[in-house]
């Protein structure tokens, strides 16, 4: 592995300088990222191989070892406005800090307080998407298990039971698809699980399944309106393959970009009046299930996606730094993007998904190789520079995304898979099946006129 193609910039102790440094030379700026865990040193890292200066800011405490050796961190980011030309925010919970700094004239990538509503809040979401006239799924709110147990035994049927209101990531897990008709299964869960579940999560929703193809929809938006073409992308977010076991958050995801199709024009383009509206900069995603009678949203994403953010990199040809630029300063124009598709795995080692530093102690330092020198669809997970030697960080063992592309899905596969046989890791896992769903899932879509 020649490490060298990481280029340090890293500084333990900084002080601000008195006056901004905007020019760099080569038309290129200043990016100061801020993020609460380690989420966006990735993107930060090919802004910064572009030639522009970039700062980061991460608030987590088991995360100040991520990018040591990579990227320059700062201990107050608060202190760093005046010398970013652009800030970008890579994580919900910042946006009533990020309208406040867009109203100052500076120019933020990032939510805004009404974003933030629409991921965190599901309920609130999906009236909002109702209002401006797309086709929820019925579903039925609850602050009391009790009361849900007897609205399921009142009305059996299949259901999937999520949490609601304002809720983390680590909530989001607490889910559970019915797989009878009756929503049998789902009736014995819930009435054992009554009293850790009532504790877990104080508000929740029973919504209506439906089956069909889980596809999500995505764009970046300049605060006035959506840059094409739009990202059209297939998450896998259980464990291991055949979508078995718990949620991660993401295991890796298949995408291809497309001028329109009738899964954007349905559900994310409605959206546009109402992120204008809030002066919303950055990527926006729909998750959705579609079937013969219709698409149905589950959910939004207002902020970057994780690994889709590193996957979209394969796909789009824009400078990034560049990109973000003109993005926050609300310019409109064109993405450039690959033809065909892209593949990105998530590659990690224990105790990913789950928390326990204790079991991370075992892999932490530990060194990142590759059997050949190439870096071709590496990206950053949670990892730092020691010595040019590419080793774990953190605590959450997400150590890396590997990404490729293809005129097909096989060939983005194949071309993936490759790259990830090429990474020697301890213990590390991931899975085998990201996009092998696409021949089924296609000819349906296709079918149905979703996909065009």
């Amino acid at each position: 592995m020649d490490g060298k193609e990481i280029k340090s910039e890293t500084k333990t102790e900084h002080k601000s300088e008195s006056k901004p440094e905007h020019k760099n030379g080569n038309g290129h700026k200043n990016f100061l990222f801020v993020s609460n865990e380690s989420l966006s040193g990735d993107l930060a890292w090919q802004i910064q191989k572009e030639g522009h200066k970039v700062r980061c800011y991460i608030k987590s405490g088991t995360d100040q070892d991520v990018y040591d050796g990579i990227l320059e961190k700062v201990p107050n980011w608060r202190e760093e406005v005046d010398w970013a030309d652009v800030i970008i925010f890579d994580d919900t919970g910042f946006g009533e800090v990020a309208d406040k700094l867009r109203k100052e004239g500076k120019f933020v990538v990032g939510g805004t307080a009404y974003t933030d509503r629409l991921e965190e809040d599901r309920e609130f979401g999906q009236a909002e998407l109702k209002r401006v006239g797309v086709n929820v799924l019925p579903r039925w709110n609850f602050t009391n298990m009790d009361e849900a147990i007897d609205f399921l035994q009142k009305t059996p049927g299949r259901y999937v039971l999520k949490p609601s209101g304002f809720i983390g990531s680590d909530q989001k897990a607490l889910l559970f698809i019915a797989e009878e008709e009756d929503g049998k299964d789902l009736l014995e869960v819930m009435v054992h699980n009554r009293k850790a579940w009532s504790k877990k999560a104080k508000h929740f929703q029973l919504q209506k399944y439906v089956t069909g193809v889980e596809v999500a929809v995505g764009a970046f938006f300049n605060g006035k309106d959506f840059i094409t073409p739009v990202c059209v992308n297939f998450e896998h977010k259980r464990m291991f393959p055949g979508d078995i076991g718990p949620f991660t958050g993401e295991m890796g995801t298949l995408m291809f970009f497309a001028p329109s199709c009738e899964i954007y024009k349905q559900t994310l383009e409605k959206m546009g009046p109402l992120l204008a509206e809030s002066n919303y900069v950055g990527y926006v995603d729909i998750n959705c299930i579609a079937d013969r009678y219709g698409i149905h949203p589950l959910e939004f994403t207002c902020r970057f996606g994780y690994p889709t953010i590193s996957i979209q990199m394969e796909g789009i040809l824009n400078p990034w730094g560049e990109f973000m630029y003109q993005l926050a300063k609300g310019e409109q124009f064109d993405l450039k993007t690959k033809k065909g598709f892209q593949v990105g795995v998530v590659v990690a080692v224990p105790p990913f998904p789950f928390d326990d530093a204790r079991t991370f102690a075992v892999y932490k330092d530990s060194s990142v190789l590759f059997r050949k020198p190439s870096w071709e669809g590496v990206h950053l997970g949670d990892v730092k520079m020691v010595e040019d030697d590419l080793r774990l960080a953190g605590e959450s063992g997400y150590a890396l995304v590997i990404t490729g592309s293809g005129t097909t899905v096989d060939d983005a596969r194949k071309q993936a898979y490759n790259r990830v046989k090429n990474i020697m890791l301890q213990n590390m896992f991931y899975r085998v099946d990201i996009g092998a769903k696409w021949v089924n899932d296609s000819d349906r879509l296709h079918t149905w006129g979703y996909l065009y």
